[in-house]
């Protein structure tokens, strides 16, 4: 493996329009977390033309073009994931507020669920830093001005 190889795989914190509640999807047919809820979001491509539009791009596979969102694009909270197969990921974790629309899932994904923030660490089967990064992107809701956000 190259020693400069990482994927840019971005993932979007969806918070209810009343942000009491994140949205989780579970993941179909994953290497690494089949069956398990995530976020949603995905590697950015070579045709994307800026970050903004390969967001929008995977909440449109993953969730639909009329699931409606303002998303925080100025600062994210990123991870480090090391896949199973040795790829290792750079993960930046956006904060979005749903705006309108009903979830559905494509083929990537078996089922979702609006879990409440409250409720979030006893919610199972989740991958490990769920509840760390939704009280991380949460931080960001202070530093956010409503004019900052865009509607994807």
């Amino acid at each position: 493996m190259e020693q400069y190889n990482f994927q840019y795989c971005q993932k979007i914190v969806v918070l209810s329009s009343d942000q009491t509640k994140v949205l989780l999807c579970k993941r179909k047919g994953e290497a690494d977390y089949d069956g398990i809820f995530s976020f949603i979001g995905g590697k950015m491509e070579t045709t994307d033309e800026n970050i903004i539009e390969g967001l929008q791009r995977e909440k449109n596979e993953e969730v639909g073009e009329n699931f409606k969102i303002k998303i925080y694009p100025k600062f994210s909270y990123n991870l480090l994931f090391r896949k199973k197969a040795g790829n290792s990921m750079i993960l930046p974790h956006y904060l979005a507020i749903h705006l309108e629309g009903e979830v559905i899932l494509n083929e990537e994904y078996s089922e979702y669920q609006w879990v409440s923030i409250k409720n979030l660490s006893e919610f199972e089967p989740k991958i490990s830093s769920i509840l760390d990064t939704v009280k991380e992107v949460l931080r960001l809701q202070d530093l956010s001005k409503e004019e900052e956000y865009i509607v994807i």
